[in-house]
């Protein structure tokens, strides 16, 4: 055996005091936790790719619009808990110019980042119709909408949609939905962390199906545009992002300005609710809160709750990103490419070492090259892999906490440095000497 970077004392010292008993399961704090706590105790730089937090700085024209609107006096008011007319017309404009559908401005509100779109979202769907109480996803995804329906006490079912793309996705789907009692349906396009990207005819059949069991398809953005097979990049032509709007009126689309605007830190996001279901009354949600209609009761009920309202001077750097993309003055998806170049070097490098990208195939395509993508090692589960990745400075999260069936590790690109490169190379060439399989 070759001396592995950091001593494996150390790492297992910390994953023991951190009171961390399967580290398949380990969340993603506790993952970043160890990582710190082992750098720091070893001196050896950790390559570090278990965060999703974005990688660039912030859009300056975000920043300098914040700013103004901070120096015009913003700070001392309430925001409208509908949100600021300003971006609520610029994020209309914005899904017509880079979906390619009609969602009037009333129809668009701000919220404290997606996860507070979703939490707002869950609760709404959920007391829709009192015999509909679960919601479920297409899996893998993001772990914390999970937890949110744990603190709400909302159920919830999953399905790994590994096994169930193109024509398989329609029957598995409806599975589910005909026992009557699914009030959602969520997934996220590009996915976190497989980053498959869902086909306009799979969103077709969603679609239609959400209309027939009359389920609220609530579409997660957070990666917007970032399928680079594509040049989604022109406002206002085809291609555009594909999504589930065009084929049913029972959607929520979740916009964040986290990714695409590397504008997280600001907390911040819209979520943009059909025209129809916007004003649509169900019964039990009209009973419990006064005779109003989805779109109200979500706004003026369930994030006036939250948070009275979403950061007012944020409003307006969101809303200058979305103009100016919609304008054509600013190319997010130009800033933001990195990613995917990021992600091809990574993959070259594990896959040189024995590595093998988990979710490889994107139906009849190679996976898209983006912000995240999945590695597994012949003989090692996910666990395993994570804990032993400890050793040689690699942090990384197991795709079960993602709610995948699969063995295998996301792998984030967004913290990765130049230099870190040649650092992985030589680290993973140890890492196929020390963990000898037959393909050797």
């Amino acid at each position: 055996m070759i001396e592995t970077p950091i001593k494996k004392e150390i790492v297992d010292g910390l994953i023991q005091e951190l009171g961390i008993t399967d580290f398949a399961k380990a969340t993603i704090r506790e993952v970043k936790q160890v990582a710190a706590k082992s750098e720091k105790a070893s001196g050896v730089e950790f390559i570090k790719m278990e965060m999703g937090i974005p990688g660039l700085p912030a859009a300056q024209v975000g920043v300098d619009a914040q700013i103004k609107a901070l120096q015009d006096g913003i700070a001392h008011s309430y925001p409208d808990i509908q949100g600021a007319p300003v971006l609520k017309e610029a994020a209309s404009q914005f899904v017509k110019a880079f979906i390619g559908v009609d969602i009037k401005p009333e129809g668009c509100v701000p919220v404290s980042g997606s996860m507070q779109g979703t939490f707002a979202s869950f609760l709404t769907c959920s007391q829709c119709d009192k015999k509909k109480d679960t919601v479920l996803f297409i899996d893998p995804g993001f772990p914390v909408q999970k937890m949110q329906l744990q603190v709400m006490g909302v159920k919830f079912k999953t399905f790994d949609v590994y096994d169930f793309r193109g024509e398989k996705l329609g029957p598995k789907l409806e599975s589910y939905l005909s026992q009557g009692n699914i009030c959602a349906i969520v997934y996220s396009n590009p996915n976190n962390p497989s980053w498959i990207c869902l086909r306009e005819e799979e969103l077709k059949v969603i679609g239609e199906l959400a209309t027939k069991y009359d389920a609220v398809v609530m579409e997660d953005l957070a990666y917007f545009a970032m399928d680079f097979r594509k040049d989604l990049s022109t406002p206002f032509q085809p291609p555009y992002q594909a999504t589930v709007a065009r084929y049913t009126d029972n959607y929520m689309l979740l916009i964040s300005g986290s990714k695409a605007f590397s504008y997280a830190g600001e907390r911040i996001g819209v979520t943009c609710i059909s025209d129809k279901l916007f004003h649509r009354h169900f019964d039990d949600l009209a009973n419990r809160y006064e005779g109003l209609p989805f779109g109200p009761v979500f706004s003026t009920r369930m994030l006036y709750a939250l948070s009275s309202g979403t950061s007012h001077s944020a409003q307006y750097a969101m809303a200058a990103m979305l103009k100016a993309a919609t304008d054509g003055t600013y190319d997010f998806r130009k800033e933001i490419s990195v990613y995917g170049e990021r992600a091809k070097k990574l993959k070259e490098i594990f896959c040189r070492h024995n590595f093998y990208v988990v979710y490889d195939k994107d139906l009849d395509e190679p996976i898209a090259d983006g912000f995240y993508f999945t590695i597994g090692y012949p003989g090692m589960t996910s666990g395993q892999l994570a804990h032993e990745l400890m050793y040689y400075g690699v942090s990384a999260i197991c795709l079960i906490t993602c709610g995948s069936e699969q063995e295998g590790l996301r792998v984030c690109t967004s913290f990765i440095e130049d230099h870190q490169y040649d650092m992985l190379e030589e680290r993973m060439k140890i890492f196929e000497q020390n963990n000898p399989t037959t393909n050797n």
